[in-house]
């Protein structure tokens, strides 16, 4: 699966790690997190994100 980074803050969504803090789970494709997820360091959407 690939990785993706905030173009805003460099914060780096792995899905093998997901976001459990958020309540994203490991093993999440960046595809199938939900609309409304948002980068937890930052706050932009993932509109903002590109692969890694």
């Amino acid at each position: 699966m690939r990785k993706y980074v905030c173009d805003a803050c460099g914060y780096e969504y792995d899905p093998a790690a997901g976001d459990p803090d958020n309540g994203i789970k490991p093993g999440t494709p960046f595809e199938d997190l939900p609309e409304d997820w948002v980068c937890p360091t930052c706050g932009l959407g993932k509109d903002e994100f590109s692969p890694a």
